[in-house]
């Protein structure tokens, strides 16, 4: 049995084809959430900044000297640690930037994979995402 099918119609036998791309809508929507997002991550980040390099500090801490080996091991953990956070939210900035750029060329959410729609709900709780469940565990 064939079924015939127009440019035009999205139907084929009256199922209704699955969709490719989320609309113009759904995208403003997206972009007003990753905007969010992305203004915290770059308050985090600069806080995170100011941490690692003491920016918001006008103490002597750097110079003064100290004899408290258990204070100076813990505060360079913590500016260690700082450092890490402050690396991964730059990565994270990032990968909301791009898919700004993805919800301007029309290519947001659509898995880099699979070629499928990654779900709404994903989305909303990854923003950044780029591959749906399926891809992301077939990797794992």
């Amino acid at each position: 049995m064939t079924t015939k099918r127009s440019k035009t119609d999205n139907k084929v036998a009256g199922e209704v084809r699955e969709k490719v791309r989320y609309t113009d809508e759904e995208l403003q929507e997206f972009k007003a959430l990753i905007n969010e997002k992305l203004a915290q991550a770059r308050s985090d980040y600069e806080d995170l900044r100011a941490i690692v390099t003491h920016s918001q500090s006008n103490d002597t801490e750097d110079t003064s000297p100290t004899f408290k080996v258990m204070e100076e091991g813990a505060s360079a953990l913590s500016k260690e640690e700082s450092g890490q956070l402050a690396l991964r939210q730059h990565k994270f900035i990032q990968s909301l930037e791009m898919a700004l750029v993805r919800i301007e060329n029309k290519t947001y959410g659509i898995c880099r994979e699979t070629g499928k729609l990654i779900p709404k709900e994903r989305l909303r709780l990854v923003p950044h995402a780029t591959l749906s469940v399926e891809a992301k565990n077939k990797r794992e």
